[in-house]
């Protein structure tokens, strides 16, 4: 205890409030230009050096939530030396040569290209390494290239339910409202298809005029221009082989996802090592090491306004909200989690979320099992109505800027409010109708 007088419990719940609010009110506008990692730890050091979260506290906090730091790092180690392979402009290269010459048949393999990559690698990946393949495509075979690459942030989120391991955000939830994999699929993967097919139907409908032409296939590059070490790429296409069902037989038997991919990772980066495609230091360089200050700084800034009780207060008018039925629950669950990932971003959100829904742990399996099922639809799906919703729009918006392409929030926003909504609340009766 470092406060220099004690508080009383309503002044020590002020407090914690205040520095929580300011913490992710900083996520949100990125003072002096700090990541969301400074300001996240900046935060839990304060509420630490107050004492207002005991250390022990904070550390059992981050102990119990190990398997979610070793998913990050395994996934984006699986994605990071699947790019060295080649394998993504491998597949962005078929994508173009089974469109045959058609824009618009280019969109749709675009479209499944990024469903599949989410499925498997997490929308983080899709975002990461499908953009810039995509762009490089399409510029290459002189096509516009916006109505693509929205293709690939959305797509990034809007499949990114389809399996646990497709979205970060997933195994967050999970961690603490564990699910079995047929309950997974149950409630979540009609749903997925269901939005995928309003994502897909509504951007043809807005860029119909673009997707008509057609494209010179001389234009396009080689398959053999896209893998440049074929006994590599052989080799990692068996790992992968090996570690998609793999991850399917572990969430039947809710075996911690973490150590699938971390496996799969250690094997790939056996054989780059092995073939000499890249080294250690090169491997590390290429992971996002901020995410998991990030991650670590919200987990406590959680905890100790979990501490308050002011989550135990949410999660009891969440479940006043539902009204104590399983179609109120998927409704406010909902509603609740997307507004809150474009607030404060998807990761905390879906943290206080996991705080708030304590309350419903006595409630009727089917409220129960409503209420997780929507934190995970609203906080996946949720951040396609705005730039700040999701760690994979943000990167997205990032390599554009690479590139010297300018979408304002604006211009994002005038597309995630034309489908996002609707696929909400189709997404949402559907997850109902499947309880």
């Amino acid at each position: 205890m470092f406060l220099l007088f004690p508080l009383s419990e309503s002044w020590r719940t002020l407090l914690t409030s205040i520095i929580g609010a300011l913490t992710l009110v900083g996520i949100m506008v990125r003072p002096f230009r700090w990541n969301e990692a400074q300001i996240a730890m900046g935060g839990a050091a304060v509420l630490l050096v107050l004492g207002l979260i005991r250390p022990g506290d904070a550390a059992l906090t981050l102990i119990r939530d190990w398997n979610t730091f070793l998913f990050f790092l395994g996934m984006m180690t699986l994605s990071a030396l699947a790019e060295t392979a080649g394998l993504f402009d491998w597949l962005a290269v078929q994508a173009a040569r089974l469109a045959g010459a058609s824009a618009a048949r280019l969109f749709l393999n675009v479209f499944i290209l990024g469903t599949l990559i989410s499925m498997i690698f997490s929308n983080d990946a899709t975002a990461l390494i499908l953009t810039p393949v995509v762009y490089v495509l399409v510029t290459k075979l002189r096509l516009p290239v916006l109505p693509y690459l929205f293709a690939c942030t959305f797509v990034a989120d809007t499949a990114s339910f389809l399996l646990p391991i497709s979205n970060p955000i997933n195994i967050i939830v999970m961690s603490r409202f564990p699910l079995p994999l047929s309950t997974f699929l149950r409630m979540l993967l009609l749903p997925s298809l269901v939005v995928i097919a309003i994502n897909l139907g509504v951007f043809y409908l807005l860029y119909r005029r673009q997707l008509k032409g057609s494209f010179n296939i001389k234009h396009m590059p080689t398959l053999n221009q896209a893998v440049k070490h074929p006994p590599y790429f052989r080799y990692t296409l068996w790992v992968l082989a090996l570690v998609a069902p793999s991850y399917v037989v572990a969430s039947a038997f809710q075996f911690p996802l973490s150590m699938v991919s971390l496996a799969g990772a250690v094997l790939l980066l056996a054989g780059a090592l092995c073939w000499k495609r890249t080294t250690l230091l090169g491997t590390c360089k290429t992971i996002s090491w901020s995410i998991f200050g990030f991650i670590a700084g919200m987990f406590v800034v959680v905890r100790a306004i979990e501490d308050t009780g002011l989550t135990v207060k949410l999660g009891n008018l969440l479940l006043h909200l539902s009204g104590g039925s399983s179609f109120g629950a998927v409704l406010a669950g909902t509603v609740g989690s997307a507004l809150g990932t474009n607030l404060i971003n998807n990761v905390p959100m879906a943290v206080v979320m996991n705080s708030a829904l304590g309350s419903v742990q006595h409630a009727t399996p089917a409220i129960r099992n409503g209420f997780v099922a929507a934190t995970i639809f609203g906080c996946d799906l949720g951040p396609n109505l705005t730039t700040v919703g999701s760690l994979a729009t943000i990167l997205w918006l990032l390599i554009l800027r690479q590139r010297r392409l300018d979408v304002s929030g604006l211009d994002y926003f005038k597309v995630g409010v034309i489908v996002t909504p609707l696929m909400l609340l189709a997404g949402a009766c559907t997850i109902w109708l499947c309880l």
